[in-house]
């Protein structure tokens, strides 16, 4: 028999009944099904009076769901998506998109595409984009007391109220640079187009290899963003006396201590993409954000005195 699973944003209603009709449609039809609301994916966030505790990478995977699974569909918008990638990348299971949420840019459909999609996708007649995630540890010590995996950014910035912070950043084997700034962003390609871009960072096309560091707010006009191979992990160090924030995805994170670091590195995983076009990432920059657009200054009808 063959097996799919479905993750779902279960604070929507909309997301929880169209998970039971997708559910009911892939069981009449000879599937065995197993659901999982996204929250499981949600990272959460450490107190600062408190242990940090995390959970590790691979015990986000929800139960009955495993590698021999043909595919999965998960119900909700991009925050969804994220959570449930880092359900089950370590799984190596390929998710279909599908958008129940507002902007919906990494999701492949709409709920009015959803019987075609499934059709598709259970008959085998899709592609696979396999697109880089990372993993982010903060070490304390030599001891990793947190780690998530990421497949927008992270963000280490300071607490509202503070002043400006400064970060040792180190690439590889290569010198520390230093940065003054608001925060800082590691991005993949992926998280290129999300908060990255909204600090001025450049649009990275979704295969190319790399990672890119952005200051936030930096008080240098030097500090520029930096696109560098994703072979070299990255070690950010907060060279500032009070404690910072982390936060990956923009979905949980925790607080950083001046003598903690956070290492970031590519993950042995990749989130898996179910495409059932040709590749649309131009078309979606266009179709979302706007990009390319064309600015034509059109002649008015009123006729000038």
């Amino acid at each position: 028999m063959p097996k799919a699973g479905i993750i779902y944003n279960d604070i929507k209603p909309v997301a929880c009944r169209v998970a039971q009709e997708v559910k009911d449609k892939l069981t009449s039809q000879g599937w065995e099904v197993f659901t999982a609301s996204g929250v499981g994916g949600m990272l959460g966030y450490s107190q600062p009076d408190s242990i940090v505790c995390h959970t590790p990478i691979d015990g986000l995977v929800p139960p009955g769901f495993t590698s021999e699974m043909e595919f999965g569909v998960v119900l909700g918008g991009d925050g969804t998506v994220l959570s449930a990638f880092r359900q089950v990348a370590p799984i190596g299971l390929p998710l279909l998109g599908v958008n129940t949420g507002h902007m919906g840019f990494l999701t492949e459909a709409y709920l009015a595409q959803l019987d075609v999609a499934i059709e598709a996708v259970m008959a085998g007649n899709y592609n696979v984009e396999e697109r880089a995630m990372s993993v982010v540890r903060l070490m304390r010590k030599d001891a990793a007391i947190w780690e998530a995996l990421c497949l927008n950014e992270m963000v280490l910035h300071r607490e509202p109220l503070t002043s400006m912070c400064h970060f040792e950043v180190m690439v590889g084997r290569h010198a520390p640079v230093d940065i003054a700034a608001d925060g800082v962003i590691i991005s993949t390609p992926t998280g290129s187009t999300a908060y990255s871009l909204s600090a001025g960072g450049a649009v990275v096309i979704p295969d190319v290899p790399v990672m890119q560091l952005m200051p936030i707010c930096p008080h240098s006009m030097a500090s520029r963003a930096l696109i560098f191979s994703d072979r070299e992990p990255v070690t950010v160090f907060p060279a500032h006396p009070n404690r910072m924030v982390m936060v990956v995805d923009g979905n949980g994170g925790c607080y950083v201590l001046p003598e903690d670091r956070v290492f970031i590195e590519r993950s042995p995983y990749n989130a898996r993409f179910i495409r059932l076009n040709d590749p649309r990432f131009f078309r979606v920059l266009r179709e979302k954000l706007g990009w390319g657009l064309p600015h034509i200054a059109k002649p008015t009808s009123v006729e000038l005195p």
